[in-house]
């Protein structure tokens, strides 16, 4: 006979506890459904959370329940009567075990007539609840899965002209910070393209960037470097072509960073393939300012030489990470 199973949760958002939850349920039947049980309300979406658990559920049958129901028996007088009958509505037959960590999970096994299965109540096996990470996500990190970690992420951009130390630096925080850096992908396409760029090329550019930083935002500890973003990129279109795609502005707007290092332009030009305005890196500079203050995006003004620049960048992150 094959055995059914069933767990619950908002995923609030999903640990290492929920990882251990799934992991042990999904051991311990042949079948395992697990509800993500989302309201608009809540401070991290719903659909976001139920990609997450999809992730981390493996082979379980995931099911995204965003039904406005009560949360608290106190707040309906047939409280019970309605999840059972959500959840029978959303499960594929009949449940024979429910697992939980909390003690509503004796009640609800009542009501759908299952056996009820307790996993680490105590949180002897993984001490953190989602409260705890949601007030101050990065001093649990050890306790957030892979797949949610680039949300909490911390991600800082190293902005300005050519030829400023933008990539020793990125790379020279991400060691002292045991974290992770991201290239600058225009340099990469430039050198398979000989230099040569087109106005149809931005784009390329723009997407390899976001693609390299999300990618990479899985394996940050806690922090994320990046070598110039998409505000770069409109830039750097608007100074080689006089214009920009439209959807390079709009996706520039919407990513996120929690700091901007603006690098000026008081070290010497060093020649490379892929740099092309070498006579106009202080009116880049002003562009990279009033860019940066139009979008009322967060940024230091770093000068000095080298090792001036990475320790006032170095002390800027260490700000950063306890605020």
């Amino acid at each position: 006979m094959v055995s059914r199973g069933m767990v619950l949760g908002k995923f609030l958002p999903p640990h290492r506890g929920h990882q251990f939850l799934v992991d042990f349920a999904r051991h311990y039947v042949d079948e395992l459904t697990v509800l993500v049980c989302t309201l608009e309300r809540e401070p991290i979406d719903g659909a976001l959370r139920f990609e997450w658990m999809k992730e981390i559920c493996g082979d379980a049958q995931v099911v995204h329940v965003t039904d406005d129901v009560p949360q608290e028996p106190s707040e309906h007088p047939d409280f019970w009567r309605i999840w059972r009958d959500l959840i029978q509505q959303n499960m594929e037959g009949s449940v024979d075990f429910i697992f939980a960590s909390e003690p509503y999970g004796a009640r609800l096994a009542r009501e759908l007539e299952a056996e009820f299965v307790p996993v680490d109540c105590e949180r002897c096996q993984v001490p953190v609840s989602g409260s705890q990470i949601r007030e101050n996500p990065l001093r649990y990190w050890e306790f957030l899965p892979e797949v949610v970690r680039p949300h909490y992420a911390r991600r800082v951009c190293i902005f300005g002209p050519e030829s400023t130390g933008k990539t020793t630096l990125t790379f020279r925080l991400a060691e002292y910070f045991q974290s992770s850096g991201v290239a600058e992908y225009a340099r990469l396409f430039l050198e398979m393209q000989d230099g040569d760029c087109s106005l149809e090329d931005m784009e390329r550019i723009a997407r390899g960037q976001m693609a390299a930083e999300d990618a990479m935002a899985r394996q940050a500890n806690k922090v994320l470097f990046c070598d110039t973003d998409l505000l770069t990129t409109t830039l750097w279109s608007d100074a080689l072509f006089g214009e920009c795609s439209q959807w390079i502005l709009e996706e520039g707007r919407r990513r996120h960073y929690d700091l901007y290092l603006l690098l000026d332009v008081d070290v010497p030009w060093v020649e490379d393939p892929q740099r092309f305005l070498p006579d106009e890196r202080e009116s880049f500079l002003a562009r990279c300012v009033e860019l940066l203050e139009a979008e009322d995006r967060p940024y230091l003004r770093i000068s000095g030489t080298f090792e001036e620049r990475f320790e006032k960048a170095r002390a800027a992150v260490e700000e950063l990470l306890c605020s």
